[in-house]
């Protein structure tokens, strides 16, 4: 089965920049599921997954502007300790996940203080180019309730 609209996808991936660093991984025990077609992934990934099928092993390089988007200066902002989430104390330079209107997003902290942080809201991976190294393990039709809730259920995917 190749990989189109509505199919569940899983598949381990290398993430590095373009210096060679490894950034990110799903390995072998844990591989990353998803729906496709429903806005699951970067746009760039999952137009080059489309029409593989299992087994197939893909190599994507995104820019930044296909990626993360470019790094914004100026993107600072002051949030109360208690919207950030991630960590109990927080330190200069780690990462954290706030709530906004768009949902989810991952900020850096940059200053801490008793009840505030400033952080910087450039996604941590805004501005680098990313190379994906894919294999795909398994391609099937999604459930009629995966299509319902818009996702992938099971291991690797969204657990209910």
């Amino acid at each position: 089965m190749n990989i189109d609209k509505d199919s569940v996808v899983r598949f381990h991936y290398t993430l590095k920049d373009d210096r060679g660093e490894v950034l990110d991984s799903a390995d072998k025990s844990s591989p990353m599921t998803y729906l496709h077609g429903h806005g699951g992934l970067m746009a760039g990934l999952e137009n080059a997954l489309a029409g593989k099928s299992s087994g197939d092993q893909v190599e994507v390089r995104l820019s930044a502007a296909e990626a993360f988007g470019e790094r914004e200066d100026n993107a600072e902002q002051r949030v109360p300790l208690k919207h950030l989430g991630g960590a109990r104390k927080w330190k200069p330079g780690m990462t954290a996940t706030v709530h906004t209107e768009q949902g989810q997003r991952q900020v850096t902290v940059l200053k801490v203080g008793h009840t505030m942080a400033t952080v910087d809201t450039n996604h941590p991976l805004a501005g680098k180019a990313l190379n994906f190294s894919v294999e795909i393990v398994e391609v099937r039709p999604a459930s009629a309730e995966e299509l319902n809730h818009g996702h992938a259920h099971g291991p690797g995917g969204h657990q209910h």
